[in-house]
């Protein structure tokens, strides 16, 4: 069997970059590791696919690689299927899940990353749909997916995007901790790493460790949230969820 390969950014656009350019030398080198060149682009999570794919294949063209968009291509399951890797890229998560179910491509992506070694990119939503559930995106529900349930590459959830609270911020509505921590209250959820901008998860069959510019945050079920910093290895979350608090370094 096939090692896993999956790369997860929290955004393309971080403060003080253009756009991909934070991770512009983690995406390289996990593609390069494994010799390839060529990248089948998913554009689901926004409208105009042909305006995405140009702002993306712009970017990568510029690396030296060749990009495709699924949606170039009259049979969307057999560009998958013959795809090497693909990029999945940020937008509304519930309009792309809906779409990889549509598009009948939800279990096929996960086949081909978990047995065949299909390489997985995914930036904010394509993040949101990588994991266990969609259940933690900060999207509205513009659109119905037939199931919340995701491409579960990996067995927790994550918050891209996942922002601090300001301290002398006007705002009382929920910060993102309580919302994530109202998540955890329900039967199902264990799990969920937030991923604040310029984070990155790197995955290496059941290996994974934090990378990119910035510390990312761990909430487990019956546990004070954790600081995670960049660097560190994460491993112990992708065994299964109910070992998960005993996993968790304390």
């Amino acid at each position: 069997m096939a090692r896993r390969q999956v790369l997860l950014l929290s955004s393309s656009n971080v403060h003080g970059f253009s756009y991909l350019e934070y991770a512009a030398n983690d995406i390289k080198e996990f593609l390069k590791k494994h010799n390839v060149q060529e990248v089948l682009f998913i554009p689901y999570a926004l409208k105009d696919h042909d305006l995405y794919l140009k702002k993306v294949k712009d970017v990568f063209t510029s690396w030296g690689l060749q990009m495709t968009g699924i949606h170039e291509s009259k049979n969307p399951v057999e560009s998958v299927k013959s795809a090497k890797s693909v990029f999945v890229g940020g937008g509304n998560t519930f309009l792309l899940l809906k779409s990889l179910y549509d598009n009948k491509l939800v279990d096929l992506i996960r086949s081909r990353v978990m047995n065949e070694g299909m390489l997985y990119i995914g930036t904010s939503a394509g993040t949101n749909v990588s994991t266990k559930s969609i259940h933690t995106t900060n999207d509205m529900p513009i659109v119905y997916p037939p199931s919340f349930d995701a491409l579960n590459l990996v067995p927790f959830n994550i918050n891209p995007h996942y922002v601090d609270p300001e301290p002398d911020s006007k705002h009382k509505g929920e910060t993102r901790e309580e919302r994530i921590m109202q998540y955890l209250e329900t039967d199902h959820a264990k799990v969920v790493l937030g991923l604040r901008e310029g984070s990155t998860l790197l995955i290496d069959g059941d290996k994974a460790v934090l990378k990119g510019l910035k510390n990312a945050r761990i909430f487990v079920k019956g546990a004070e949230p954790q600081e995670v910093e960049v660097g560190t290895d994460l491993s112990y979350l992708l065994k299964d969820e109910e070992n998960s608090s005993e996993s968790c370094p304390k």
